[in-house]
This record gives C-alpha cells, sequence and structure tokens, in this order.
C-alpha cells in the first residue's frame, strides 16, 4: 500500500533542505513518510548542499543567445557561474541554451519577484482587491497574497513552470545543477526582442 504524502510534509522537508518541490515530494514517497529518512535521501544526492552555495560570488559564466525560426524573437541570456572551468562544462553550457529557450517561449516579465517593478505589484494588488470586495479583511488579505502568488509564477522566470518539465520551475533545475557541478549559479539578465511588440501603446 502506498503512502500518502501531504503538501505539509513536502513543506517542512523543503523549508528543512531549501530542496525542489518535486524533489522533496520524490525523497518523501522513497522514504514512505519518514522525514528524517527523507532529509537523508535528499542529501545523499546532494540536492540540500545547493543551497549552501548561494552566497558564492558568481563572476564567471556564459551569455547565451537564441533566434527564433522565422527571426520574430530574439532572446540573449546571461547565467553566472563561479569558475571559468564549470563554464566550460556541456552542462553548463546546455543549462543556458535551456534558459534562453525558456525565455523565448514562456515570456517572463523578470528574473525573479525581487525584481518586479512596484508599480506592476500595485496594479496587481488592485485587481486582486478589487475581485475580493465585500469579503472579510482577513480574506482579502489572503486573496491578494494568493494572487500576488500566481502572478510572480507567471511573471518571474526562476517561479515559472520549466518548459523542458513542467513539473519543476526553472528555480529547481538550476538547483539542481548547482548541486550536481558544485557551484552557486544564477541567472542574472536576460532580454527578449518580438518583432512589434512595442509598437501599440
Amino acid at each position: 500500500m502506498s503512502v500518502q504524502i501531504t503538501a505539509k510534509q513536502v513543506g517542512e522537508l523543503r523549508e528543512q533542505t531549501g530542496a525542489g518541490l518535486m524533489d522533496c515530494k520524490k525523497a518523501l514517497v522513497e522514504a514512505e513518510g519518514d522525514l528524517e529518512q527523507a532529509v537523508t535521501i535528499l542529501r545523499k544526492k546532494g540536492i540540500a548542499s545547493a543551497s549552501k552555495k548561494a552566497g558564492r560570488a558568481t563572476s564567471e559564466g556564459l551569455i547565451e543567445s537564441y533566434i527564433h525560426l522565422g527571426g520574430k524573437v530574439g532572446v540573449l541570456v546571461e547565467v553566472n557561474c563561479e569558475t571559468d572551468f564549470v563554464a566550460k562544462t556541456d552542462d553548463f553550457k546546455a543549462l543556458v541554451k535551456d534558459i534562453c529557450l525558456h525565455v523565448a517561449a514562456a515570456n517572463p516579465v523578470c528574473v525573479s519577484r525581487d525584481d518586479v517593478p512596484e508599480s506592476l505589484i500595485e496594479k496587481e494588488r488592485e485587481i486582486a482587491a478589487a475581485q475580493a470586495e465585500g469579503k472579510p479583511p482577513a480574506a482579502v488579505q489572503k486573496i491578494i497574497e494568493g494572487k500576488l502568488n500566481k502572478y510572480y509564477s507567471t511573471a518571474c522566470l526562476l517561479e515559472q513552470p520549466f518548459v523542458k518539465n513542467p513539473d519543476q520551475t526553472v528555480q529547481e533545475v538550476l538547483t539542481e545543477q548547482i548541486s550536481k557541478l558544485g557551484e552557486n549559479m544564477q541567472v542574472n539578465r536576460f532580454v527578449r526582442y518580438q518583432i512589434g511588440e512595442d509598437t501599440e501603446e
């Protein structure tokens, strides 16, 4: 009989290890719901250690470009790592290329929620507040937070479902590579051009 894994268990494991949601769920299934065993499984895989590398400087990396067939969409992405050695590996090059393709397909607004312009956040807050009108204040606040989180998951590159594997976010894909290659990595910036996109205001 398979053990039912709850969202609370997954959340607790994620908080302890910093690993991605899907990795936490898989580890809990493998550990039959045992939290300590799940932590051990993640540590063995090295995913939990990725969060410890997050503070390290990333001054190397690659800039990748992608022009979609027909020349209607073009993307430039900069992904940083710690050493030139890792920047030259096939795994890192493949990661940067995948992120470039993702930006072309998913059209994010910015890299992370820290980069979302305040004007856009205010606009989303106003829309959510209008939709929640008439509900109790505590419920309104929850609705606004929920709508904002939904917005971040569509607008922020790192929180978007990865186009090649929608079960993972771009951040979770990045975390896996940090674990695999043993260096901190971050998406520094990107620019996406689309023919005619700013011609109609």
